[in-house]
């Protein structure tokens, strides 16, 4: 990465890649087929399937993004969700609730004493294996490590999946949510806190597809601790996600 796209990471991220919500059913599709591709042909993390798409229980109250390449004909890159509670059985858990159930400490935060619809669990963040910065990295379907960052000789700057967590965000605020919540690798929170992102570890570390630590995002107020070098990444993807809901809206009636 340049220093002048260092300089304005808005503008690099839109050289390269653009990242919208899955609203139609093509871009949900897609969304599987990354993730089938990801968690179950590569990884092994789920079953291979005939129609190689990877889903679960959890997508009919998910929101998706999707992250493709800038220029056409656009390629896929990947993709993360928003699972949402269930307004029909609010007190229904979320992933992480049941994964985490032994682990959680409460007298941080209890999720199940908080209002159920300022709740949701970012997760299935994958990157296609042709677009992550460690080939060899074999368990992580989406990783940052301190080497995404580079060095002060050459810096550079891991655009996807930070853009997957913004994407996520951006959802999420959407949807009226205050406490995201993920399963996220031990040292995810060190690497977020070079950006000015905020995620605290919420109990102890479990076993899921590797060692996981259960943490939350609070959503709103984030922008504001950005660090001054990440406030146009988050500008610039806060405006494709907008532009493509209002794309996708309605006509309104003449």
């Amino acid at each position: 990465m340049s220093e002048t796209t260092r300089a304005n990471l808005g503008d690099g991220y839109k050289s390269y890649f653009s990242i919208a919500p899955a609203l139609e059913p093509a871009q949900v599709d897609d969304v599987f087929f990354i993730r089938h591709d990801v968690y179950a042909r590569e990884l092994g993390f789920e079953p291979v399937r005939e129609n190689q798409r990877e889903t679960d229980q959890y997508d009919a109250r998910s929101v998706h993004c999707l992250v493709r390449t800038a220029k056409a004909p656009s390629s896929l890159v990947g993709c993360a969700r928003v699972v949402l509670t269930d307004a029909a059985a609010p007190d229904a858990p979320l992933p992480f609730e049941l994964t985490c159930r032994n682990t959680l400490d409460r007298s941080i935060i209890d999720p199940a004493k908080l209002p159920r619809h300022k709740i949701a669990e970012v997760s299935r963040l994958a990157v296609l294996s042709e677009f992550r910065r460690r080939k060899g990295e074999q368990q992580s379907p989406a990783v940052i490590s301190d080497s995404d960052f580079g060095s002060e000789q050459q810096p550079r700057f891991p655009f996807i999946p930070v853009s997957l967590y913004i994407g996520a965000v951006a959802l999420a605020r959407r949807q009226g949510v205050e406490y995201l919540f993920t399963l996220t690798e031990p040292r995810l929170a060190e690497h977020f806190a070079k950006l000015g992102v905020h995620i605290k570890p919420i109990g102890g570390p479990v076993e899921h597809r590797g060692q996981r630590v259960p943490s939350i995002l609070q959503v709103e107020g984030m922008y504001d601790s950005l660090r001054v070098l990440i406030k146009p990444l988050w500008n610039t993807i806060n405006e494709q996600i907008d532009a493509a809901y209002a794309q996708s809206a309605p006509a309104p009636l003449a």
